[in-house]
């Protein structure tokens, strides 16, 4: 299966979202903060299974920005890095929703 074009994934993630409404400038705006927010969480959320001596040699991977070697970590130090992340994704998109309909009422 092919990879969604960026203009095709921030149509995806705008409706996941339920912004689509909005003119698609303010839906990336929306999107690149939701993104920043989601990014946060997920970092959080693996950093706090971590066990505190290993949080360090996470620091400077993350500092490094090699993604495979990271990964390659996080498989060993937190085996349910990839579902614990998916889950505070998801979480965070929910809150995103809940605000949205306690704005709207």
């Amino acid at each position: 299966m092919m990879s969604p074009m960026p203009d095709e994934l921030t149509a995806l993630i705008a409706a996941d979202l339920g912004i689509t409404d909005l003119p698609v400038e303010e839906q990336k705006t929306i999107i690149a903060q939701f993104g920043e927010v989601a990014l946060k969480a997920a970092t959080l959320t693996v950093v706090r299974k971590l066990p505190e001596e290993k949080r360090e040699a996470f620091g400077k991977l993350v500092e490094a920005g090699d993604a495979s070697a990271l990964k390659a970590f996080l498989d060993v130090e937190v085996p349910d890095h990839e579902a614990s992340v998916k889950a505070a994704v998801a979480e965070e998109i929910k809150r995103f929703k809940d605000f949205q309909a306690e704005s709207a009422a």
